[in-house]
C-alpha cells in the first residue's frame, strides 16, 4: 500500500500511516493526497490486473496485482481491507483491519492440497521480458494453471531457450533492449525450430496502429500491460 501511495503521488504530496486498536482489531491506514481513484475504478481496485490512472510523467508501472495480493493476504489472516477516495485528484485511503487475540489459536487439521487442475490444453510457454519481476509473476500465474513455463530476461537467453525446448507459445516483450520483440521473433523463425509456435506481443502500447503492426509482424495476439486476466485466459484456453 505504501508503494502504491508513493507511485500515485507527486514528490510534494503527503503520505500518512496511522495505526490503532479499534474494537479488538488492529487497524492500519495508509492515506495520501495524490491522484486518487475515480468512482468507476474504486469498486474494482482490488481485482487482479487493475491499475489507477497513469500520471502525466508516466511514473506508473507494475502488473496491477499488488492490491489483489493485499486483499488475499489480509483475508488469509481473517482481516479485511477497504479503499476510500473522494475522486480523481483527491487522494485515497486504504485501511487494513486484522483481528487481535490473546488466546493461542488451535491448529487446523492438516489438509491435503490438491495440485492445480490441468488445463484442457497444457502448453509449453516461453515468457521473455527484461522486467524480471514482471516475467516471473506472469510465469507463476501460468504455472498455477498447469502450463509448463520458462521465463527469461534477455533476447540472448530467449533465443537459446527457444532452440533447446519444444514450445507452443512465445510471449515476447516488444520493448526489449537491444533486440526488440519484433526482431527476436524474426530470429526465432530463422532457426526453423518450433515451426508451429504462436508468437504473442507483450507491450504497454495498445492503440490500433500498435496492434496492426504486431499482426503484420506475424504475432497471433497482442497483450497490453497491465495484463487483463480475461484476455490471458482466452489466449491459453484456461
Amino acid at each position: 500500500m505504501l508503494t502504491n501511495a508513493s507511485r500515485y503521488s507527486q514528490a510534494a504530496d503527503d503520505i500518512v500511516v496511522r495505526t490503532a486498536v479499534v474494537g479488538g482489531e488492529l487497524e492500519i491506514e495508509v492515506s495520501d493526497n495524490g491522484t486518487g481513484l475515480s468512482a468507476d475504478l474504486l469498486p474494482r481496485i482490488f481485482e487482479p490486473f487493475m491499475q489507477g490512472e497513469r500520471t502525466l510523467h508516466g511514473a506508473v508501472g507494475g502488473l496491477g496485482i499488488g492490491l489483489a495480493l493485499v486483499k488475499n493476504l489480509t483475508e488469509l489472516h481473517g482481516g479485511s481491507v477497504v479503499a476510500r477516495s473522494a475522486g480523481s485528484g483527491k487522494g485515497s485511503t486504504f485501511t487494513v483491519r486484522l483481528p487481535l487475540t490473546s488466546e493461542a489459536m488451535a491448529p487446523e487439521p492438516a489438509t491435503v492440497v490438491s495440485p492445480a487442475p490441468s488445463p484442457r490444453n497444457r502448453q509449453h510457454v516461453l515468457v521473455v521480458d527484461d522486467n524480471i519481476d514482471a516475467a516471473d509473476t506472469l510465469a507463476e500465474i501460468l504455472r498455477a494453471y498447469g502450463h509448463v513455463v520458462t521465463a527469461v530476461y534477455t533476447p540472448e537467453d530467449a533465443l537459446q531457450a527457444f532452440m533447446q525446448q519444444h514450445l507452443d507459445l512465445a510471449i515476447l516483450d516488444i520493448g526489449l533492449p537491444g533486440t526488440d520483440g519484433y526482431e527476436l521473433a524474426d530470429l526465432m523463425r530463422g532457426t526453423r525450430h518450433n515451426a508451429s509456435v504462436r508468437y504473442v506481443a507483450l507491450t504497454g502500447f495498445g492503440q490500433a496502429i500498435d496492434q496492426q503492426r504486431s499482426a503484420a509482424a506475424g504475432f497471433a495476439a497482442h497483450l497490453v500491460k497491465p495484463l487483463a486476466s480475461d484476455s490471458l485466459a482466452i489466449l491459453l484456453g484456461i
